[in-house]
């Protein structure tokens, strides 16, 4: 695994060195959705899928991961962990700029290949979120399943179930038969094989506001941003324990949040933090999608287009409420019996707007004055934070360079998904008209008008 790492890190090195001298089609997304569109990525077959252009695309996302952490490379190069994930899949063990840490026993994923709790261990993860809609699936005459709350030993009793039952890609066929309009759109919880229902500890949703027994009447909105909140704050939660997100086979729904959650911390500067807006669209399609095995092919030929969903969603998640850095600052504010008191705050000495007051040597004040009263404030105004700490400008600047990272990722998606795979899924018409899918595409996402701000 050390090896792994270091070609990874002479990987990223020769990327690095060389990319001044590239124009800025170096990243490739169309020639990735291209491929994508195409044929689906297995790793068993190698040369099958490819071969040197698949090899690109598995560098590239090695290059950009490795712009921010140190990682292993747990080896599946014939698919021997699984046919459909990346023939390297990525351990982010921790950020580049830190000191190196130790990494363990480096033949463990030899030792414990098919051992999952043993592996879910190592890799530190509490808590487990499965997404299936249904406790087994029948398939081939057989029942399987991939969900940890069937299991009759309780193996996995330690961990903390979350059963967050969410529909699988041929809903997705009335997502774009509806011309991509998610609003309003419910799946039929009533159908005979949806047998899961939504099982969330208490003590994970009391700080959320959501009333979680009105699931079944959510929309396709509602429903993912609920989902996606619930995510972000185990994520954000105090101890430092892992997160695993999974469907049945990890290559539709779970992509679809995975991709979601790395944009939404990556928009909020909290990870992948050198990497430009195209950079982490490539990254997160490239490894998220393709690379673990979306059949892309398979779900445009059946309309079932879930993949554009994602990073058409995007618009959906641009506000505070997403924002990891709106946990973060929350938890920077002092608490004392619930907080400071009014009392606490008439007592400290008013400055003019702007200015902050000595509050010991860990705290300080920032004080806004009411419009045209100088030196005067209102208590709806007053914040108190760490010294040291952003003011309120800063936060909502951040928030909105969050808006505008994540409206840049999804105008760039739509740009090349338009150009690539929008184009290819479409007949010509005997009136030379846009029909089809591209015509259902346009209306659904304004790309008559993609120049203007309505991306």
């Amino acid at each position: 695994m050390a090896g792994a790492r270091a070609a990874a890190a002479a990987a990223s090195a020769g990327s690095s060195a060389s990319s001044g001298n590239q124009p800025p089609q170096e990243l490739g997304l169309g020639e990735l959705l291209e491929e994508f569109s195409r044929t689906q990525y297995r790793a068993k077959d190698g040369s099958g899928t490819g071969g040197s252009k698949v090899e690109r695309i598995e560098k590239r996302c090695l290059e950009l991961f490795g712009r921010d952490y140190c990682f292993s490379v747990i080896p599946n190069t014939n698919g021997d962990i699984c046919g459909h994930y990346p023939r390297h899949i990525v351990f982010l063990e921790y950020e580049s700029s830190e000191k190196e840490k130790d990494t363990g026993d480096t033949h463990l994923f030899d030792k414990v290949r098919g051992y999952d709790i043993k592996l879910l261990r190592y890799l530190s993860v509490k808590y487990i979120c499965d997404l299936m809609v249904e406790n087994k699936k029948v398939k081939f005459g057989m029942n399987v399943t991939s969900s940890e709350k069937v299991d009759k030993a309780q193996r996995y009793a330690d961990f903390t179930l979350l059963s967050i039952p969410y529909p699988g890609c041929e809903f997705f066929k009335e997502y774009k038969d509806r011309d991509y309009m998610a609003e309003g759109l419910i799946f039929n919880w009533k159908q005979d094989y949806v047998d899961a229902p939504l099982s969330i500890p208490d003590f994970l949703t009391h700080s959320l506001n959501i009333d979680w027994s009105q699931y079944q009447c959510w929309d396709l909105v509602q429903q993912t941003q609920n989902y996606l909140k619930l995510l972000l704050s185990l994520v954000n939660s105090d101890d430092d324990s892992g997160l695993l997100v999974h469907c049945i086979s990890g290559w539709d729904r779970t992509p679809l949040f995975i991709s979601l959650l790395r944009l939404s911390l990556w928009a909020d500067g909290l990870i992948h933090t050198s990497l430009k807006p195209t950079e982490i669209l490539y990254l997160t399609v490239a490894y998220d999608w393709f690379l673990f095995g979306h059949m892309l092919v398979d779900r445009l030929s059946k309309g079932e287009e879930i993949f554009f969903f994602c990073f058409n969603f995007l618009k959906h998640i641009t506000s505070e409420e997403f924002s990891a850095l709106k946990t973060q600052r929350r938890k920077s504010l002092p608490a004392r019996d619930g907080g400071f008191t009014l009392e606490d705050i008439c007592m400290l000495r008013r400055k003019d707007r702007g200015s902050t007051t000595s509050l010991g040597s860990d705290f300080s004040l920032v004080m806004e004055s009411s419009p045209g009263a100088t030196g005067s404030f209102t208590y709806e105004a007053v914040e108190l934070v760490p010294a040291g700490a952003p003011t309120q400008a800063a936060w909502l600047a951040a928030l909105s360079d969050r808006e505008t990272r994540l409206q840049e990722v999804r105008s760039a998606f739509l740009a090349a998904y338009s150009s690539t795979v929008g184009l290819r899924a479409v007949a010509p018409s005997p009136s030379g008209a846009i029909g089809g899918l591209l015509e259902q595409f346009a209306r659904g996402v304004g790309l008559r008008s993609i120049s203007s701000n309505a991306l």
